[in-house]
């Protein structure tokens, strides 16, 4: 890929390209959540334990696409006119895995411990991230329902750190972050769907993170959107098993015992 001065295209794409993404990959899992055969809760479950409208998620995410929007403008402009060698050149596929991979670190260290922070400290749990939990039975295009500044201090400025300390270009980053946006979608879908690359890449997927917003698992399973490294190092991994049920579906279970504080 030819990675050359940055121009009104790639800003563009790199601030448009994952929030369309987003409900794009939204609307193909919600075709799947219309049948029971794939879906780790009932629909009887989604409508009866979720504590918010689906309409209310719609524009709470909308809140949160316009915010990235623009920080992302406003980065994309600042660092714009640097140059360096990784902007002057062409970047072979090795640098362009370097440079992903560096960025999914960073983002999963920020938003582990942002994300154990805020549902440690009490207030900040009762007054920002419980939003997100409101959704007990998570869905796709529910996957950045947050409070605006959780949002702003989790996802975008976390991605923003992604973006700067990777070393990426705006070009390279309409496709990093349209991947990290499609998978932090699938892990929020709710779905087990077979031959999911996902599943078979990450041990962070769907079930992983459904674990987490049950109530038994609430202090289990920080990571996000990428590996569990860092819940498997501090003590925070929930493992599971995943059974069929009988009216269909996929009902997750935890292994571990969990003890009440």
């Amino acid at each position: 890929m030819e990675i050359n001065n940055i121009n009104i295209s790639d800003e563009f794409l790199g601030t448009v390209a994952p929030l369309v993404v987003y409900w794009i990959y939204s609307g193909f899992y919600m075709l799947f959540g219309s049948s029971e055969k794939y879906r780790l809760h009932s629909k009887k479950e989604e409508d009866d334990k979720n504590l918010v409208s689906k309409s209310t998620v719609v524009k709470g995410v909308l809140l949160q696409q316009a915010i990235q929007a623009i920080v992302a403008i406003i980065l994309f402009t600042v660092t714009g006119s640097d140059e360096s060698p990784t902007t002057n050149g062409s970047l072979s596929v090795l640098d362009l895995g370097r440079q992903f991979f560096t960025a999914m670190v960073v983002l999963d260290t920020w938003q582990y411990f942002m994300h154990r922070y805020m549902h440690q400290n009490k207030f900040l749990y009762r007054h920002i991230h419980s939003q997100h939990h409101r959704l007990i039975v998570p869905y796709a295009y529910g996957a950045l329902y947050n409070h605006p500044l959780e949002g702003l201090l989790l996802d975008t400025i976390g991605g923003a750190l992604a973006f700067l300390l990777s070393g990426m270009s705006p070009r390279a980053s309409i496709f990093f972050f349209s991947f990290a946006t499609i998978k932090t979608v699938d892990d929020h879908c709710g779905l087990w769907l077979p031959g999911n690359l996902f599943h078979i890449f990450f041990k962070n997927n769907s079930a992983y993170h459904d674990v987490h917003h049950q109530l038994y698992g609430t202090k289990y399973n920080y990571s996000q959107p990428f590996f569990n490294v860092w819940d498997k190092i501090l003590g925070t991994h929930m493992p599971y098993t995943l059974e069929k049920r009988e009216n269909g579906g996929f009902e997750v279970r935890p292994v571990k015992v969990v003890k009440d504080d």
